[in-house]
């Protein structure tokens, strides 16, 4: 049983820093040191990688802490739940579209911003954003919950 903790305590840590790492050090240092289109396409590049690891991890966490049944077993399970969910949403729904769309815009450094492929695409960007820190906030609720 302590085995299953120990792995759970590290799958989170990976999860959530792996999260933090791609959202707060790699894609801002990607777009500050690129042009927007080859940032974009080398952060499109990492997407499909990127949530097959939070799902992943996500997994793991949520066997090993159904097979360790330590505390606060319901409430992590909840949370773990719940960023499985927005993860898979991520993953399989808006990034697709994402990308799809991303096909149809030729350039976004000379594309408008009013252009409505580029709003579309900015909406949906802006849906994943505000996914990716919920998942990066239950991750610490996790967190906290250790």
């Amino acid at each position: 049983m302590q085995y299953f903790l120990i792995v759970y305590r590290l799958v989170i840590a990976f999860w959530v820093g792996g999260a933090a790492l791609f959202t707060f050090i790699l894609t801002p240092t990607l777009f500050k040191n690129l042009d927007r289109d080859r940032a974009g396409e080398i952060v499109g590049i990492l997407f499909p990688g990127y949530f097959r690891w939070e799902l992943a991890c996500g997994v793991i966490a949520l066997t090993c802490l159904m097979l360790a049944r330590g505390r606060h077993t319901t409430a992590s399970a909840v949370i773990i739940i719940a960023m499985l969910a927005v993860t898979s949403l991520q993953a399989f729904v808006i990034e697709p579209k994402a990308a799809a769309i991303k096909k149809e815009i030729p350039s976004f450094v000379t594309t408008p911003a009013d252009h409505p492929m580029r709003k579309q695409f900015r909406k949906l960007h802006g849906i994943s954003a505000v996914s990716n820190l919920g998942v990066i906030g239950g991750g610490i609720a996790l967190i906290i919950l250790l």
